[in-house]
């Protein structure tokens, strides 16, 4: 099992920077698959970027791209998304997630419901 604590979000002006922490507990982090998602109040919980257990591999949602980086280090338990040009469209809830799916397909691996561990979430507002 892991257990995900997210922190760094905060209120930001658009066109700032944020660069939100996951830190994961347990041994077995460097087996999962991380992504993080975000949900907007009266929203679905939305894909934003996956990354794979080695850090070798990333996705991200096609309106993140350009402007959010995923990362991890396995020897600290930590996953992060760096984000840079945020727009007031980026306001949400955003969550980290872990997932055993090892695989590459980009449908199941942006499906919430893919994932068995979740972190609280940190709050995320972009003011114009």
């Amino acid at each position: 099992q892991v257990q995900l604590v997210e922190s760094g979000g905060g209120l930001v002006q658009a066109g700032g920077s944020l660069r939100l922490s996951c830190a994961a507990s347990g041994r077995t982090f460097s087996s999962y698959a991380m992504a993080w998602f975000r949900q907007a109040p009266g929203k679905e919980r939305e894909f934003v970027a996956h990354i794979n257990w080695s850090g070798g591999t990333t996705y991200y949602v096609n309106t993140v791209k350009g402007r959010f980086t995923i990362s991890r280090d396995n020897a600290k338990n930590t996953v992060w998304l760096q984000m840079n040009g945020l727009k007031p469209e980026d306001t949400a809830v955003y969550y980290c997630a872990a997932t055993g799916y090892s695989g590459n397909y980009y449908y199941t691996l942006s499906s919430r419901y893919e994932y068995g561990y979740w972190g609280q979430g940190t709050q995320v507002t972009v003011s114009s």
